[in-house]
Formats: structure tokens, sequence, C-alpha cells
């Protein structure tokens, strides 16, 4: 064997066991590179005489050739085993259950979502969602709401009050929503059929009372409104609210600067240690205050009494979701423990209906 067929077959070998791309390359270096094996024979070339150069660089080409096609041949191979070796190390099993989407992981705050059963019940019942500020007028909160100056009623309510004014009035964060029942009474004419969802606020904080709250109040304002449509308005609303086929309630006298007679709700249940069941039982909670709207709330308001009579009622959203979804501290809703909203909140697209279940 000739010292060329030696080295080809060496060479050859080398690309054989060439073990990945790298070491591949290293080897056509050694062999084809400007400083290669083979690249050093053609050099010789030039000194042959033109008879030797024919002969011998023929072979020495053929040498070339068969080096430079075993080469590619062997870097597709390789190239081949990488992406294997690729899919393997990336194989994804396809029988694992997928991780939730964040629409799926996501959850519905309590307070909103018993925010939009309240408002669909009612909704249902043809009543209107009316707004207004949470920054709100002494007169608003509190005059027109037939509360005089100085009147001991006022100190029912911890105010947070702003700064005065040059003028002395000072600005106040409403301690109800009632403020939003006078505004709408000021813009529109009966009959009236609203409710008024919103935050509250008042200076107290323990186990069931937070310094910010929410309230829906509702208002009816007719010709003929009486305080039997408010027992089956609110008899139809606990019935749908609880889920329940029937609630016992029991009307309390009681006393509101803003109504006449004033009454507060007690419905029927069943206290136990874990939980509170409505429409069984021996238990009484109480739920709401309400009653017919004060004549001097009628009339601070640009509405005649002799004409027009009404009813309201109000009652805290937070603590109607405490005692529906079981929920201890009133403290809790406003934590944002994600823990704690997974396991109490709702799916987003788990939207009440009447048809569907509020909270099913």
């Amino acid at each position: 064997m000739s010292d060329l067929d030696a080295l080809q077959s060496k060479i050859l070998a080398d690309i054989a066991n060439a073990s990945d791309e790298a070491a591949l390359e290293a080897v056509r270096v050694a062999a084809l590179g400007k400083k290669g094996s083979i690249s050093a024979l053609l050099s010789t070339l030039g000194k042959m005489s033109p008879d030797e150069r024919k002969t011998e660089g023929a072979k020495i080409n053929l040498a070339k050739d068969t080096v430079t096609r075993a080469l590619a041949a062997r870097r597709e191979v390789l190239k081949a085993l990488a992406l294997d070796a690729r899919l393997a190390s990336e194989t994804i099993d396809v029988t694992l259950p997928l991780r939730e989407t964040p629409a799926e992981a996501g959850r519905i705050h309590p307070l909103s979502q018993v925010w939009d059963e309240v408002t669909t019940i009612f909704a249902d019942m043809g009543f209107a969602v009316a707004e207004g500020p949470d920054i709100e007028t002494d007169d608003y909160n509190f005059t027109r709401l037939n509360f005089p100056e100085g009147h001991p009623a006022r100190e029912m309510h911890d105010t947070f009050y702003f700064n005065p004014k040059d003028d002395g009035s000072r600005l106040l964060l409403r301690t109800h929503t009632s403020p939003v029942q006078v505004r709408t009474m000021l813009s529109q004419q009966p009959p009236i059929r609203v409710i008024c969802p919103g935050r509250t606020y008042r200076s107290d904080s323990d186990q069931t009372h937070t310094p910010m709250f929410h309230q829906v109040e509702g208002l009816v304002i007719d010709k003929s409104s009486h305080l039997g449509h408010l027992k089956w308005i609110l008899h139809e609303f606990c019935k749908a609210f609880f889920e329940v086929d029937n609630v016992n309630m029991r009307f309390r006298p009681s006393f509101f600067p803003f109504t006449e007679p004033s009454l507060e709700v007690d419905i029927q249940c069943r206290c136990d240690k874990n939980e509170i069941r409505f429409g069984e039982g021996e238990d009484w909670l109480e739920i709401l205050g309400c009653g017919m709207v004060h004549p001097n709330v009628l009339k601070l308001c640009g509405i005649d009494p002799e004409v027009y009579q009404g009813f309201a009622w109000g009652m805290g959203i937070d603590r109607i979701a405490m005692l529906k979804y079981g929920i201890a501290d009133l403290r809790q809703l406003f934590e944002g423990d994600v823990r704690w909203l997974t396991h109490y909140g709702f799916k987003p697209l788990e939207i009440p209906t009447l048809a569907g279940g509020l909270s099913s």
C-alpha cells in the first residue's frame, strides 16, 4: 500500500470515528485545511515533472474528492444524530394535564360575585342601578336625609371628614349610599325604582366592621307603593339570593331618621357551629334595615309627599356575602390573600344568572 493510500485510509477512519460535528471539523482541517496533510501533498505537485504531476495529481485529487464526500456523508449522519438527541431531550408527554391558563386560574372576588348576584336579582324585578360619588357633601349625606344639625343620629355614623373649606363647610366620605337616593330623587321624577350599590366609609374596625365596606340600598317612589310591596320584594330577594325555596322573615320596629315607620328585618335560619342554613331552624338573623321614606326626605328632595310615597332599604354586601359563603371574618375580604381567594373565589366565566343559578 502506498503512502497516499495509507493516508486516505487513516483520514477515512478518523472521519468514521468522529463523534460530533466539532470532531469532524477537526478531521477536515487536518486533512484539507491550509496546512492539512492532503493539501501538503497538493503543494508538492509544482516540483514534479509533467509526467509525474499528471499521474500523482490525479491520485491526490481523487483522494481529496473521496475525503470530501466522506466528510459530507458523515456530517449528515452527525446532524441526524444530534437532531434525534435533541428531540429525545425535549420530548413532551402529551398525556400529562396542561397547566391552567390565567383565565382558568384567576378568581372573581366573593364581593364582586355577590355584587353581580344582587344586581341580577333586582334587575329581574325591574330595578335600575344608580351610582354616585364616594366623596359627598354634608347636605346630601345627612341634611336632606332628615338629619338636622346637631341631631344625635349623626353620631351613629363615625364619619371621615375632610378639612373645612374657607366657608366652614366640610366634605366627607359617604357613610351610606343613601346620598345616591337623594341625587336620584333630585334628578328625576317619580315613579322611581332603583338600587344603589357602592362603597361606604365609617371609622370602625373589628371582626364584623371595616373602615371601608359595601352597601346596596333600594328605593321605590310611586303614588301607591306601600309596606306590602316592600315585604314582597325583600322576601323574593332573600329566596333568590340564598337559593332556597322558602324564607320566613320578621319585621321589627326600629328607628332611622330617613324612614317612618322604620323596620329591621330578620330571617329564620339554623345556625350550626360550621354553617348557617336559611329557610329552616329556630334561629333569627338580622340582615337589613328598611321603612317608608320619611315625608321630610321627600320634601327636601323636591317630591310632594301628599302625592307620592315610597319605601327604601339597605343592607351590607359584605355581610350577606359572609352569610351566604361562610366567611368568618370580614377583614379577610380585604387582605388580598391569594390562597384565601383561590378557596372562596369564583371562576371568571361563572356569571351569575337566575336561570342558571347564581353561585353554581
